[in-house]
């Protein structure tokens, strides 16, 4: 019987106060929205830095005509330079710390670059001589980059040692500053959030204020007083983080792994159950926060 009277009082507080539980609804999905969007994106972070990473080459980048830097005074490197350079590629020094690595000539740089930029404009005022030849080394350890840069930057015929790490780091960097600007919007919201739970349970109480003087009289306990109230703002956030949970399944199932992931075939995009991992973590928030607001609210507003 306690129970069927606790679920009436549920049932009685929404519907009294149903244009008010539709704004918690609303500003909780809008909210924990932004927080399992950060969470996705910082998913994706995590699965392209353990799938460039193992990828990414050291580029040894050799003088020509066009070359400016001081160790390209004496000209474009000649076939020496380049031997010198293979053979130190080849050393037992430099060879324990890479996988392999590819010859790449002007003319094979100039074919690569053409076809990434096949539509700009930029295509037409490039030729093939202001390309530099280099080689391409895969690294067995990335993060042992500054040891292959020490060792060839001084070289004769050397331009310059460049990192692709350090251009993915660079869009790493980005992408985990919008990671964090939804975090912040997310935080905006779910202060709104609780205002609006606190707002709706003040309501709900005052306009239940004869039952509960009753229930005070019959000698009601301050649990089953207080605990309708406390459901009702934590029902109506679970249900605004059930709708963020679904957006952000249906976002992974149909944008991710569907338009993106044919659009960028060499990315790896995170899975729809990779995501739904994040759907407790929002389930979770939403109701905590609905249920500490809501029983501040009343240990301040309903005295019993």
């Amino acid at each position: 019987m306690r129970l069927l009277f606790i679920l009436g009082e549920i049932g009685s507080g929404l519907r009294r106060n149903l244009s008010m539980v539709i704004s918690v609804v609303l500003v909780t999905f809008v909210s924990l929205t932004f927080v399992g969007a950060a969470g996705m994106l910082q998913m994706q972070i995590n699965q392209m830095k353990g799938y460039w990473y193992d990828k990414v080459q050291v580029a040894v980048f050799l003088c020509n005509d066009g070359s400016t830097a001081v160790g390209c005074a004496s000209g474009p490197a000649t076939q020496e330079q380049q031997d010198n350079l293979e053979a130190m590629l080849e050393s037992p020094a430099v060879k324990q710390y890479i996988n392999d690595f590819q010859f790449e000539s002007q003319a094979e740089a100039y074919t690569h670059f053409k076809e990434q930029f096949s539509n700009s404009p930029i295509v037409d005022s490039v030729s093939e001589d202001q390309l530099p030849a280099s080689f391409r080394i895969n690294m067995k350890n990335p993060e042992k980059y500054q040891i292959i840069s020490e060792t060839f930057s001084s070289q004769p015929g050397v331009e310059t040692v460049s990192d692709q790490r350090q251009v993915l780091e660079r869009i790493f960097s980005w992408m985990n500053g919008a990671s964090v600007a939804a975090m912040g919007v997310a935080a905006v919201m779910i202060f709104c959030a609780v205002l609006l739970i606190t707002t709706t349970i003040r309501l709900s109480a005052f306009s239940r204020r004869r039952e509960t003087g009753i229930m005070r009289l019959v000698g009601a306990s301050k649990t089953v007083i207080q605990l309708p109230f406390i459901l009702e703002g934590v029902i109506a956030a679970v249900v605004g983080a059930l709708l963020a949970s679904t957006t952000l399944w249906l976002m992974a199932h149909f944008w991710l792994n569907g338009d993106l992931s044919k659009q960028f075939l060499n990315t790896p995009f995170i899975s729809s159950t990779q995501v739904l991992v994040i759907a407790p973590v929002l389930i979770a928030l939403g109701a905590g926060l609905a249920g500490i607001s809501s029983l501040l609210t009343l240990r301040r507003y309903l005295k019993v």
